[in-house]
């Protein structure tokens, strides 16, 4: 069969236009649509929490994503999510990243990819002290509450392996039950229930955080398979935070000495991936 020049050239600039779009990656997507769309928690306060005087979602994580929104020179989107709905909704394209209190583990590298690690915490069990609980093991055979969908499940059980575990679809609903008497602790980690301590006011007397970890979690943004050239500006910009200063600054702001956390320094650096 002979084919005609017209039909020819329309093949090859077909071709081209494959091969273009095959090469373009989420990275020009985001820069041509002028937005970043940042999935968050927004209850999980410092990390990100919607501020309720401005009602707007402010917090560590917020503040790095929009860093790296400055870095790209387009517009914050922030998405709340339900930690069960973090990997699906990045998987699915309806977020560009993951800023939501999120824990680099081996399990999940099959299914994303993930930055710089960005936040090292330990996760804890907050009690009821009329429980009588003061250590892990008596735990056993008690009702525990926690989120649906973080480590925090499969880290309780593993610790205390007959503890019976209810799972709630925000950590502020599984700590609300605790206080309703639905179970004798709260797992989370342990910045997030230094917090909500905090917030008991004049219960907080009536409620203790065990002393010991059953789990250390390195926290870092995540990101779809295979995007290099967003992981590589999001790592740089974490590199950048790191060397200028800015990432100290940061912590002091949403963990130091001034807020209700109170942490004395940072134990970690934006540097490297420590899993």
């Amino acid at each position: 069969m002979q084919f005609r020049p017209s039909v020819l050239l329309a093949a090859v600039l077909a071709t081209s236009m494959f091969a273009q779009a095959a090469l373009a990656d989420q990275l020009d997507d985001i820069k041509k649509k002028g937005e970043i769309v940042i999935g968050v928690l927004g209850t999980d306060e410092p990390n990100s929490f919607v501020d309720p005087k401005t009602r707007e979602i402010v917090g560590y994580e917020v503040d790095i994503g929009n860093a790296i929104a400055k870095k790209l020179g387009v517009k914050p989107v922030f998405k709340q999510l339900a930690v069960a709905a973090r990997i699906p909704e990045l998987q699915q394209g309806r977020v560009d990243i993951l800023a939501a209190s999120l824990t680099h583990n081996k399990e999940r590298e099959a299914q994303i990819d993930f930055s710089l690690t960005t936040f090292v915490t330990g996760q804890k069990v907050l009690v009821k002290t009329s429980s009588g609980i003061t250590d892990l093991p008596q735990l056993g055979g008690k009702k525990v509450l926690t989120v649906k969908g973080g480590t925090q499940e499969p880290n309780i059980r593993k610790a205390v392996p007959n503890v019976d575990v209810v799972t709630f679809e925000t950590t502020q609903q599984a700590f609300l039950a605790l206080q309703q008497g639905k179970g004798v602790g709260y797992v989370n980690d342990e910045a997030s229930l230094i917090n909500d301590h905090a917030k008991l006011g004049a219960a907080k007397k009536d409620y203790a955080i065990l002393p010991q970890n059953i789990s250390v979690e390195p926290l870092a943004l995540g990101l779809k398979k295979g995007e290099k050239g967003l992981k590589t500006l999001v790592d740089g910009v974490l590199r950048d935070l790191e060397s200028s200063g800015d990432a100290n600054k940061l912590f002091v702001k949403w963990y130091g000495p001034e807020t209700k956390l109170q942490f004395e320094k940072r134990s970690f650096k934006i540097d490297s991936d420590q899993i």
